[in-house]
């Protein structure tokens, strides 16, 4: 199989602000820190193969001996492969040396904003098992799910201000999934989507990897653009909009009910597809959002992606699509060069969580609640010059550094066993470097564990960073 040529000025917008020049560390080992970070986010792809060293030396500019010096500590540590004549490979490392990120039974991850399974998960399966009893003579291949649970999640939409019949509904194998589907049915290779900046980074992989081309509308201060939509909508003629109004990922803000109209109305007139990802919407912490995008553009065309990830279990691997029953049925004849269905299992597990939301979902809120002014107070006492809002809902903190130092605090943490979230992630050719996600989902001690030990980390870069400022003025 062939590898993937990655070009130096791709990798090195990728690496963003990685060099910290009044630092102790060497600068070969800064740099081997910061490609590490790409390879364990999963931003440099296994089987990718770098520029060669000359090219990579003159993108950088730094020395030839900086990049073999960098290059060569990561083949020694198993991320990179190489061979005469044919530069260097992205590999991970054999099981018996672990990757950093997890290599020490203290390892923390500041990356992933999820929850783990309530008691209410395990009382699912048990139901579920019992459940199954009546499918068991069937085939158990149904492209749109489970009857049952297609009614159900159409009556949630209908409860929402969205009228909805079970034949506009498709179960799927997650939100991601959902996405992926929808992608190959309406696009080709090099069309373009348009996407929020920041935006969710599986949704950037996943247009990625349908070989077309996300094209970001930065989101301001607070709420979103609706006039600059518009304008990217006309300059670019995309095939589709990928969106999170819903305690959006990662700033967890919620597009307001004027907004709302006024996006539909812009993709309405321009005929363009709204994929709308509602994953967060039950996380809500002060008011449920407002309803639907689909509700405010009954004539236009939006497909709507849900998940029971963040409402109930990661580990169901679970969500839905609901669009026109003509759509569903499109979906439905494409996904047969996919999969043939969903787990029945979890699908009945899913079922007897939404017909059972009500008994546990409130308590889960205000726990989420209550984690976030946690961390919220943690991060004002030992962070004050880290600036963020408070999010509306949702799993974390979109947190702005006072500098372009991301990069440089989640390579140093990696080597600390905190792997964090840089904002360079959720954005295109390595953007938001001066931001970090922080998820609040963790348990409260292990939270402050986490910034206590980040905490020294962060005023040694800060530091030498102001350092470099004085010695230039």
């Amino acid at each position: 199989m062939s590898s993937r040529r990655f070009g130096s000025q791709s990798l090195a917008r990728l690496l963003g602000h990685w060099q910290q020049s009044a630092s102790r560390i060497p600068l070969w080992r800064q740099l081997a820190d910061a490609l590490r970070l790409l390879i364990l986010d999963g931003r440099l792809a296994l089987d990718t193969r770098l520029p060669g060293e000359r090219e990579l030396a003159l993108t950088l500019d730094v020395s030839r001996t900086t990049i073999s010096s960098a290059l060569g500590h990561l083949r020694d540590e198993g991320y990179l492969e190489s061979r005469h004549g044919s530069g260097s490979r992205v590999i991970l490392p054999d099981t018996r040396t672990l990757p950093t990120r997890a290599h020490a039974s203290a390892a923390l991850d500041l990356s992933t904003a999820a929850l783990g399974a309530g008691p209410e998960i395990h009382q699912a399966y048990t139901h579920a098992l019992t459940a199954i009893t009546q499918h068991l003579t069937q085939t158990g291949y149904d492209q749109l799910g489970l009857l049952a649970l297609r009614e159900a999640i159409a009556a949630r939409y209908t409860a929402r201000g969205l009228p909805t019949r079970a034949e506009e509904v498709m179960v799927v194998n997650g939100a991601v999934s959902g996405l992926a589907l929808v992608l190959r049915m309406l696009t080709g290779p090099g069309d373009r989507v348009v996407v929020d900046h920041p935006t969710y980074p599986l949704a950037i992989a996943a247009i990625q990897g349908a070989s077309c081309r996300p094209v970001g509308v930065s989101l301001p201060q607070t709420g979103w653009d609706s006039d600059g939509f518009a304008a990217i909508l006309a300059q670019t003629a995309p095939r589709l909009a990928y969106l999170m109004p819903d305690f959006h990922n990662p700033t967890g803000r919620c597009m307001d009910v004027s907004t709302r109209q006024a996006i539909t109305a812009v993709a309405a007139r321009s005929r363009t597809t709204l994929v709308v990802d509602e994953t967060m919407v039950d996380l809500w912490f002060d008011a449920p959002p407002p309803p639907p995008l689909a509700a405010f553009c009954p004539n236009g065309t939006v497909i709507t992606l849900g998940s029971a990830g963040k409402s109930f279990w990661g580990g169901l691997r679970l969500g839905w699509i609901r669009a026109p029953a003509r759509t569903i049925a499109t979906l439905a004849q494409t996904r047969d060069t996919l999969d043939l269905g969903s787990p029945l299992l979890e699908q009945l597990a899913t079922l007897w969580l939404i017909d059972n939301s009500d008994t546990f979902l409130p308590a889960r809120r205000l726990m989420l609640r209550e984690r976030r002014d946690r961390c919220a107070a943690l991060l004002r006492e030992h962070f004050p010059d880290w600036r963020f809002q408070m999010p509306q809902g949702g799993l974390s903190f979109w947190i702005e550094l006072p500098d372009m130092l991301a990069t440089q605090l989640a390579a140093r943490a990696e080597a600390a066993g905190i792997h964090l979230g840089t904002g360079t992630r959720f954005g295109l050719s390595g953007a938001f470097d001066r931001y970090l996600r922080m998820p609040f989902s963790l348990e409260p001690a292990e939270l402050e564990s986490a910034l206590l030990r980040l905490k020294p980390l962060w005023l040694g870069i800060n530091k030498s960073e102001q350092s470099l400022k004085q010695m230039l003025v």
